[in-house]
């Protein structure tokens, strides 16, 4: 289909695992963007994978009219779950989904380039986990020299920017994980015992169980740097989100109960996970720094104001918030909207 007009309209999704994103962009007719709606919806990928065509016009339903869509993007990182053998049968299966949705032109964030409908079926294996490449078409607006830390709500991506582009060493999450440019920590629901495993509490050091009793979202639940809104995820238990249910999950790494601890026991507990959690992402982000030889951070994301810009302050780096530039809820749903401007270029160029 070529495309003869200029000022368009696209969709971005970005499919994760647990959460699907939108940013549905107006674009003028010189290509700077005129209006952005941005939404969410929790899909758990790992159970509920058949939902996601629903999910994909639920959320344009809901904000726009599909039919004034000119072109959809897509990036993903939901190829990861394990409801997958393997990470091209995850791609596939979500690319033909995504097909079978929409009859309009759609694009996906490849690591080298945009795919179409029929490359990506090609070559399932060049969209893998690519969305950090997308984040990177609007952060390099910001600054062309710079770090970008997106901590969402299950993984950090620490991406290097030079000249405007993105410089990983790493393309797959495989390598990237060896390059300090994912860390595979974030904001909700992350195991508190993937990352702790002594507690420091009333001057005595405890080991901590290493079983699925809670998440970080419990953490942030309970320092109240989350709201219910961002606690997107489920519980781990299954129970609900108050803040006193949050400390029941939180006692029990512990093996312990809320007749065992104290409410300042259970904050302090939080306090020192909060603390090695911004550790573990402050250790990618140094990695990359000292490699790049880069010492401006933007940081984004639902973590970005909570972990990252704290492991940016530990290092002593130049912090620069997305907020500054875009509201809280576009920062949140970033690879959205990247993925959007990539598809629009892809448009403009093919025209």
């Amino acid at each position: 289909m070529i495309i003869k007009v200029i000022l368009m309209k696209i969709a971005g999704f970005d499919i994760g695992g647990a959460n699907t994103d939108l940013a549905i962009v107006d674009f003028s007719e010189n290509g700077e963007i005129k209006n952005m709606i941005v939404d969410f919806e929790y899909l758990p990928m790992w159970s509920d994978n058949q939902r996601l065509s629903d999910v994909l016009l639920n959320l344009i339903n809901k904000n726009d009219d599909l039919d004034k869509i000119d072109g959809i993007g897509i990036s993903m990182t939901a190829e990861l779950v394990d409801a997958y053998n393997k990470k091209e049968e995850g791609v596939l299966d979500i690319s033909k989904k995504v097909i079978n949705t929409f009859n309009i032109p759609i694009g996906f964030v490849g690591t080298h380039k945009l795919l179409t409908s029929d490359e990506v079926l090609k070559n399932p294996s060049q969209i893998a986990a690519a969305n950090w490449i997308a984040t990177s078409a609007i952060i390099s607006e910001i600054d062309e020299n710079c770090i970008f830390i997106d901590t969402g709500s299950t993984t950090t991506d620490i991406i290097p920017i030079k000249n405007g582009k993105e410089c990983c060493e790493g393309r797959s999450d495989f390598e990237r994980l060896a390059t300090g440019e994912l860390v595979y920590t974030g904001t909700l629901r992350t195991n508190l015992s993937s990352f702790l495993k002594k507690v420091e509490l009333n001057n005595k050091e405890y080991s901590v169980a290493s079983e699925l009793f809670a998440t970080t979202a419990d953490i942030y639940n309970i320092l109240d740097k989350i709201n219910d809104e961002d606690y997107s995820c489920s519980t781990s238990d299954g129970a609900g989100k108050s803040k006193m249910e949050s400390m029941i999950r939180i006692s029990r790494i512990l093996c312990a109960d809320m007749d065992i601890l104290s409410v300042d026991d259970v904050i302090a507990i939080s306090k020192f996970a909060y603390k090695k959690q911004v550790e573990q992402i402050a250790e990618g982000l140094n990695k990359v720094s000292k490699r790049e030889n880069l010492n401006k951070v933007v940081t984004i994301g639902l973590g970005g104001g909570i972990l990252g810009k704290e492991a940016v302050s530990l290092l002593n780096l130049e912090y620069i918030s997305m907020n500054d530039f875009y509201t809280k809820e576009e920062s949140v749903v970033a690879p959205a909207i990247g993925t959007a401007v990539l598809m629009y270029k892809h448009l403009v160029n093919s025209s």
